[in-house]
């Protein structure tokens, strides 16, 4: 194969992988990168819908990734209620830092049926060679910090309807980041139970506070799709500012 065809082979591919059009947000990445990161998709494994990826106290030898469907973050508490931390999308790993810490101290589990990459930890530590990725990797886990504090803030100081609200907005950037969204519309494939544990409220409060959001025309959801209607009425209702996600390369900053 020619060169000029190995690099047009090797776009295709990493065309084809959420995980470069996440890190392409912030980091220009060589043909070379792009393909390697693509080709964590070898490892892939299907696994079908809320099962556990990994559990609390599990030495794992993989760093897993999200190339398709949705997983969760979470916490069990000694009652057996459930804190969701973190919703994971393609393009998102799981647990990067395990390759530093060593144990998990959460437990990660599919929301949908997923497609999960179990990538070794010597193909990591490989892709951690290359100076572009390991500095996008690097940006990637800053993110996922900076996502946390705003869930904090979301938990702590928002009602039910601004929470909710601002959710919604953060999902769909980030979907919309990784070319997963249809003008306002994305999956959102979550009960109410789970929008709960994420947000700590009841399923009676989030279900009060969607019909209210319907009702005002700001939203609409059916079969696991949700449809943003005034997408500025929405991020002004619910206090959200975008700035903790770092998308500026993207968007021109």
């Amino acid at each position: 194969m020619s060169q000029t065809n190995l690099e047009v082979a090797e776009g295709t591919l990493a065309a084809a992988s959420p995980l470069v059009v996440k890190l392409e947000s912030f980091a220009t990445l060589a043909a070379a990168d792009r393909a390697a990161l693509a080709d964590l998709g070898r490892y892939a494994r299907d696994l079908g819908a809320r099962r556990n990826v990994i559990r609390e106290g599990d030495r794992p030898d993989h760093v897993h990734l999200i190339l398709d469907g949705w997983a969760a973050r979470y916490k069990l508490l000694p009652d057996g209620t459930r804190q969701i931390t973190a919703f994971l999308i393609p393009g998102d790993f799981c647990d990067l830092h395990i390759t530093i810490l060593g144990h998990m101290d959460h437990s990660i589990a599919t929301i949908t049926r997923a497609t999960v990459a179990y990538v070794p930890r010597a193909v990591m530590d490989a892709l951690t060679d290359r100076p572009s990725v390991a500095k996008a990797f690097w940006w990637a886990t800053l993110v996922d910090e900076a996502v946390l504090r705003a869930w904090v803030v979301n938990v702590g100081r928002r009602d039910a309807y601004e929470s909710i609200g601002h959710l919604m907005c953060e999902l769909y950037l980030r979907m919309h980041n990784v070319g997963l969204t249809t003008d306002h519309s994305y999956e959102l494939p979550l009960t109410q139970e789970e929008l709960g544990d994420a947000l700590g409220l009841t399923p009676v409060h989030v279900n009060r506070s969607l019909q209210r959001m319907r009702a005002d025309g700001l939203i609409s959801l059916d079969r696991g799709a949700l449809t943003i209607h005034d997408y500025r009425r929405l991020e002004k209702a619910s206090g959200f500012n975008p700035n903790y996600l770092h998308f500026e390369r993207r968007s021109g900053g």
